[in-house]
């Protein structure tokens, strides 16, 4: 596995994975429309302040990972495509993340019914901090590593 720097080409494989009903069912997320996706990654996503990561397999771009900072906290989120679940990229990808991300505390927001991400968090340290449950609204629990 490799975690490199983020290319123009990878964006439309990212594109791809975010439309993914599935995937954004896990994540409860909502997918952008080429162009939103495209200026958000470009105006949001790749800031200085941020890191974000490509994962790479062999040769396939399977996802990305990153941290920004968001209400204060500094956040990390990650995406690996649908096609490459249950093979353990996301806590690998993580685990190799948090030796390029040195600060702490380091926070995630999850879908409370996406078991498969919290776990991935679990592995790498992360504590359950709090839970939301706003009406009409998906269920989050804020993961935490490090002190607060």
């Amino acid at each position: 596995m490799i975690l490199r720097n983020v290319t123009d080409e990878d964006l439309p494989i990212f594109f791809e994975h975010q439309r993914d009903p599935e995937a954004l069912r896990m994540a409860a997320f909502p997918s952008r429309e080429r162009d939103a996706f495209m200026t958000h990654w470009r105006t949001n996503v790749l800031r200085p302040e941020n890191v974000t990561r490509t994962i790479v397999m062999g040769r396939v771009v399977v996802g990305y990972i990153g941290s920004w900072e968001q209400d204060a906290r500094r956040l990390v989120g990650y995406w690996v495509g649908r096609e490459h679940w249950g093979k353990g990229i996301a806590t690998r990808a993580l685990s190799g993340f948090l030796e390029l991300e040195p600060v702490r505390p380091l926070h995630a927001w999850v879908a409370l019914h996406n078991l498969a991400s919290i776990r991935v968090l679990e592995k790498c340290g992360f504590l359950s901090k709090e839970t939301q449950h706003h009406p009409g609204e998906v269920a989050e629990v804020l993961m935490r590593l490090g002190s607060t």
